[in-house]
């Protein structure tokens, strides 16, 4: 990857690029039979998926940035990314700009959650959900056939919402052996789908403060995540500042 597609956060080249030129990647690449991994990076994903950097650098994962937390961490190396990507908003974009209906297999979330994410994912996003696998009891139960399974289904995209850093261990532990061409971490974006999660309103999201809108309504949970964890998120931005800018995968925005 050449440096000017890339920005340096934390050590982790984070690609700077757009949705339009995200999705024509990633639909080229379902095309050629390729193979991609996706990660929708915040502060969270910064510093819980520290262990996994170099693993995601050797395997060439495509980084994208989420959330203003990554927005202040590349000015203040006086750069800039050219848009804000996330799973939740990019994911249905993506299927949106399809051919054809893909063959998806949704994997995480609790069971109630996963049925009507799956029923969204065939219903209002238009897509053939090939296989589901819940994030407790199924996954306890079928851990070791799910790469078996999700590739008798022969999917062509696995959607995976586990959380940080689960869910990026699972998609670069199992990419080898799965035949899917795009493995994506969605976080909690099934429980979005499911309803079970309010979106902030689109002024909020529009200013940038939907992390302030979920925090008001799941403080407990997340108070540490914008707190602590911030500070440590810049910590890790100071210590390795300008790591990470050589990546040997090439930019979405280049292709």
């Amino acid at each position: 990857m050449n440096a000017e597609n890339t920005i340096a956060i934390a050590g982790f080249p984070v690609i700077s690029t757009n949705a339009r030129m995200l999705a024509v990647h990633l639909h080229q690449t379902i095309l050629r039979h390729d193979k991609e991994m996706l990660f929708f990076a915040n502060t969270n994903f910064i510093v819980k998926c520290r262990p996994l950097l170099e693993q995601m650098k050797r395997d060439a994962a495509i980084i994208v940035n989420d959330g203003v937390g990554m927005d202040i961490a590349a000015y203040l190396s006086g750069e800039r990314f050219m848009e804000n990507l996330n799973g939740t908003d990019f994911t249905p974009y993506f299927f949106s700009g399809v051919s054809r209906p893909l063959r998806v297999f949704l994997v995480g979330a609790k069971p109630e959650v996963l049925s009507k994410a799956a029923s969204h994912v065939s219903h209002k996003l238009g897509q053939m959900v090939v296989g589901t696998c819940d994030g407790y009891a199924g996954l306890a139960k079928c851990r070791a056939d799910l790469p078996a399974l999700i590739n008798r289904a022969q999917a062509e995209v696995v959607l995976v919402a586990m959380g940080n850093p689960a869910q990026e261990e699972w998609i670069l532990a199992n990419r080898q052996v799965l035949n899917a061409n795009i493995l994506i971490g969605v976080g909690a974006l099934f429980d979005f789908w499911a309803g079970d999660k309010p979106r902030a309103p689109n002024w909020v999201r529009r200013v940038r403060l939907e992390w302030l809108y979920r925090l008001g309504l799941e403080p407990r949970r997340l108070l540490r995540r914008y707190t602590v964890d911030i500070v440590r998120f810049l910590i890790l931005c100071r210590k390795h500042r300008g790591d990470g800018r050589a990546a040997e995968h090439q930019p979405p925005s280049a292709m």
